[in-house]
């Protein structure tokens, strides 16, 4: 027994939160001995009351049927509100500033619709390069929409560091020279890629200051560390629930609008009957009146057996608070920092930020000796029982997610891509 795995066994022993390991279904590896899982950035585990979640809503549906639409403790007419007050605490906002509808990059195209209003002179939209691809596409598509040219449009933002983190400074500097030309800017919250986490305060306050409205994609930043949108005034965000919110692959995403923003005269949104104040929505009028707040961006009744696991995985969130997930995320990443300073030496390069302020439940991982190389570590590392995902070029990501990771999965998964390096 090692050291680090002795000191393992002690933080875990320790671990406040180590009794919610048991609430999930963890995968097994291809031999069938358990794996350990730090895919989660990826596509969280299962909650294992997910399925008594979708049994309760076949249930209705069969003893129910049409009726389950007003009936039993939670309506599907109005299902969707069983989870505001949870997604209003992990975002750091009102009740009314949030709904889970729709996946992600629809929920975009929708909030786009309504915060990208280009004119003559202010109509560029400025992104990260390297962005996700369906949030370029996204973009991308809404300049085409209005008529103008994406090279004109789109301003896409490199990292000035050759280890590839964002400065909060240049991208306040970018914000700042461009100006009023600037309509608007879309960031993560978290960057896909090297797992690092932006500051969503200050350049949220950039782009007011220039005129400009901003927005977030939340996927890899919602149930990974602490939001405050509303405290902030972030125009809008959006997220999908499948990666660190564990509720199922495709899973229902969710939205953010501000407040402010809830009635804002002259803002246009594209609208469906869901969204139609529930008062009257089944007069079944010609005109549309939007229910307050972010459900009246939605367009269709939504999907209730796809949004049953969320009510399972949100109660493990509620549950551990985002106080005590930060804090265990924090340690584990500390904890396996060093178990690869001493195991993997100069053979893996970290792209992730070391700093608290600028890390989540993500470590990015390059192989030094280059890609092909790399891929094979990866493969060696998937065959050793540990489940990870690649990212073209060259990154490896581990996700030790606090809800279900111990530290001796740390230690053990870092022993074993120790190994990978040695024998691809």
């Amino acid at each position: 027994m090692t050291d680090f795995t002795q000191e393992a066994l002690v933080l875990d022993a320790g671990d406040p939160l180590a009794f919610l390991r048991d609430r999930f279904e963890l995968p097994l590896a291809a031999d069938g001995s358990p794996a350990i899982y730090l895919c989660g950035n990826s596509l969280g585990p299962m909650p294992k009351g997910a399925r008594d979640e979708i049994a309760a809503v076949l249930t209705r549906w069969s003893t129910l049927a049409v009726r389950g639409h007003h009936e039993g403790d939670y309506p599907w007419l109005v299902y969707h509100k069983r989870f505001s007050a949870s997604l209003a605490r992990l975002t750091g906002a009102h009740e009314s500033e949030v709904v889970a509808m729709n996946t992600l990059t629809v929920n975009l195209h929708l909030l786009l619709a309504s915060f990208y209003e280009p004119t003559s002179h202010r109509h560029r939209i400025l992104i990260e390069e390297g962005a996700f691809p369906s949030d370029r596409h996204a973009v991308a598509s809404q300049i085409l929409w209005h008529n103008r040219r994406v090279d004109e449009s789109l301003i896409e933002v490199s990292p000035s560091t050759l280890d590839g983190v964002w400065q909060t400074d240049d991208l306040i500097e970018k914000i700042d020279a461009a100006g009023d030309t600037l309509a608007l800017v879309l960031l993560p919250g978290v960057q896909y890629r090297n797992g690092q986490v932006l500051d969503i305060a200050r350049l949220t306050a950039a782009a007011h200051r220039v005129g400009a409205r901003i927005g977030f994609d939340l996927a890899h930043a919602v149930g990974n560390v602490p939001l405050n949108l509303h405290d902030h005034a972030v125009d809008f965000a959006v997220w999908c629930h499948y990666k660190y919110l564990c509720s199922g692959p495709g899973a229902v995403g969710g939205a953010f609008i501000h407040d402010r923003h809830a009635h804002a005269a002259g803002l246009k949104r594209l609208t469906g009957w869901w969204g139609h104040d529930l008062a009257t929505r089944f007069r079944m009028g010609p005109e549309f009146h939007a229910t307050a707040g972010a459900d009246g961006w939605q367009l269709s009744n939504p999907p209730i057996l796809s949004l049953a696991p969320l009510a399972a995985a949100l109660a493990i969130f509620d549950e551990a608070g985002m106080t005590r997930m930060r804090a265990k995320s924090n340690a584990l990443d500390t904890f396996a920092r060093r178990v690869i300073a001493a195991h993997c030496g100069s053979h893996i390069q970290i792209l992730t930020p070391s700093d608290e302020a600028s890390r989540g439940c993500q470590l990015s991982l390059r192989v030094v000796a280059g890609r092909e190389y790399g891929r094979r570590v990866f493969q060696r590392l998937e065959a050793l029982g540990v489940i990870g995902d690649w990212r073209e070029p060259d990154v490896i990501r581990l996700a030790p997610m606090p809800l279900y990771t111990r530290f001796a999965d740390v230690d053990a998964a870092i022993s074993r891509l120790a190994e990978a390096l040695a024998d691809a």
